[in-house]
């Protein structure tokens, strides 16, 4: 089913259509908007900037118990529905073949999800949890504790629970109901025929405007801590020039992996950041407190299961205190605010699983990765803290884009693995950076799988100007807290995709069965066709 009418595979692109192939109600609406929003945030400046922290302190502050609740819904019901009559539906049905093998799969899933904010957190942000835990007396052994259950409880399960669903949700309506791969499909059970019109425009227009000024923001913060790192490790000058230098560098490498495409392009720098990554992860461990890696691993995990339950449904209720609004519910207002284009992305690679596989490959593999990286960097780095060496608290505290930098100071090579630490976020920031585009370039595009190179070339080109002119302007962190602050609604929205999603799969089920049974009849006619005959010819003999 298309949204347009025209919208017929064509086996030669020719004029403009050579370049582009846009869905206008959705790509100039979003040109418009995002080019307004640009225009505003630079002029008003410390304005915006206010007026955004403003909106972002008053969704936390009165919508957190939503976020609470919304998220933990999100992920009972992904395992719900892995282990309900719906989990050996295929996505693409039932002669669907994978189009990436299941190393791949996860591969393109990690560095799209979570790769580069491990990067920049997995140091910071137990160690600023240790030194402030919300719960226990600073710098002591249960504030360790505390704080690698609560960077588990922010990095774990319930983020990759809401990417599931709406993974989930948008590869099953793209593949299995022949809608296009679009945010608007999923809504197809509620709104049937109209999401072909405003309504489905609407909402892949908001979407577009938060995939790309997630990822601008998250592109432009990010090369903050590279050019940090760059100025500590080899005293390169920490200024604008070189930082719009790296989103140059990044785009131009991200131009080139969006041209190629997903299979030779998005996937191949996938598997190399996960190689490099796995390399990264061994060296530390080998040459970091070992066993004490290895113990807190188990401990933390454990440590994670019995306090997840508390933590989940934790409010702040009786303590008065404001803590959750600057951690946990802001990181739940972000994974909700990232849906669109990591859960899009994470559909457009899953064609051919079963939704049991889906599911339990999107939570659980990325997850146990994740707590392993963090108890390795976040971990020693608290080891370290508690023995009073290489003063990460202080760096932390000074400038938390060198945290990496000052913990890798303390083991061999530092400077070899400094450089290979900065590497592999520019290559985690290529791999967001492409898929992003992959995914903007899909939603104008009417929700098609191969639109022209030229698009995906306007869009990863737009993703490095947008970062780089707000990033000169000053208008990054008012525009990341304005992206946060659509966490909100996007919540509301994925809450109806949970039960649009069940009526999709129920009615999938049903056919399904409905196809069984009728494939048995048919086999049942065909028994007796043949017995009949079988009669017969023993009657003539």
């Amino acid at each position: 089913m298309a949204i347009r009418g025209d919208d017929k595979p064509k086996s030669k692109r020719t004029g403009i259509n050579k370049y582009f192939d846009i869905h206008k109600p959705v790509f100039w609406p979003a040109i418009a908007l995002i080019t307004i929003m640009i225009v505003s945030t630079l002029l008003l400046g410390d304005q915006a900037e206010e007026l955004f922290n403003n909106i972002q302190s008053g969704v936390t502050d009165n919508g957190g118990w939503f976020f609470v609740i919304a998220v933990n819904i999100f992920i009972v019901f992904s395992l719900f529905i892995a282990f309900s009559r719906f989990g050996n539906i295929k996505l693409g049905g039932d002669d669907a073949e994978t189009d990436f093998s299941t190393m791949a799969w996860f591969a393109m899933l990690f560095s799209a999800g979570m790769g580069i904010g491990i990067m920049f957190w997995s140091v910071a942000e137990p160690i600023f949890h240790y030194l402030s835990p919300p719960m226990a007396d600073g710098e002591t052994a249960e504030a360790a504790q505390q704080a690698m259950n609560l960077t588990y409880l922010h990095w774990g399960f319930h983020a990759w629970g809401i990417y599931a669903v709406v993974g989930l949700a948008l590869g099953f309506f793209a593949f299995n109901r022949g809608l296009p791969l679009s945010f608007r499909s999923v809504f197809y059970p509620l709104i049937g025929d109209r999401i072909k019109g405003w309504m489905g425009d609407v909402i892949d227009v908001l979407a577009v405007l938060a995939t790309l000024f997630g990822l601008a923001t998250s592109l432009g913060l990010g090369v903050l801590q590279v050019s940090a790192g760059l100025e500590h490790v080899f005293g390169l000058p920490d200024n604008i020039y070189l930082q719009v230098g790296i989103i140059v560098g990044i785009t131009a490498v991200a131009t080139v992996s969006v041209v190629l495409g997903i299979d030779k392009g998005v996937r191949v720098l996938s598997e190399l950041n996960v190689r490099i990554a796995a390399l990264f992860l061994v060296f530390v461990i080998l040459v970091g407190p070992t066993i004490f890696i290895f113990d807190s691993f188990i401990q933390n995990f454990g440590g994670y299961l019995n306090s997840v339950a508390t933590f989940s449904f934790w409010t702040e209720s009786y303590s008065g205190t404001n803590w959750q609004s600057s951690w946990t519910i802001f990181y739940w207002a972000w994974w909700i605010s990232w849906s669109p284009y990591v859960g899009m992305f994470i559909a457009r690679i899953s064609k051919g699983r079963t939704v049991k596989e889906f599911v339990l490959g999107v939570l659980i593999v990325p997850s146990i990765i994740t707590f392993l990286w963090m108890s390795a960097f976040g971990g020693s780095a608290i080891s370290l803290e508690m023995s009073g060496i290489g003063n990460i608290g202080d760096a932390v505290n000074d400038n938390v884009a060198t945290a990496l930098f000052v913990f890798l100071e303390q083991f061999p090579l530092e400077m070899v693995t400094s450089l290979i630490a900065i590497v592999l976020i520019l290559s985690f920031f290529v791999t967001s950076s492409d898929s992003g585009s992959l995914v903007i370039d899909g939603l104008t595009s009417g929700g098609k799988l191969d639109a022209p190179v030229g698009q995906r070339i306007f869009w990863a080109q737009t993703e490095g100007l947008v970062a780089a002119i707000l990033l000169i302007g000053g208008g990054l962190t008012a525009l990341q807290t304005a992206s946060i602050s659509t966490g909100l609604p996007f919540a509301l929205i994925l809450l109806v995709m949970c039960y649009s999603l069940h009526q999709g799969l129920k009615r999938e089920y049903k056919e399904n069965q409905q196809r069984i049974k009728d494939k048995e009849r048919d086999s049942y006619k065909e028994l007796v066709k043949d017995a009949i005959k079988n009669q017969q010819k023993e009657k003539e003999q």
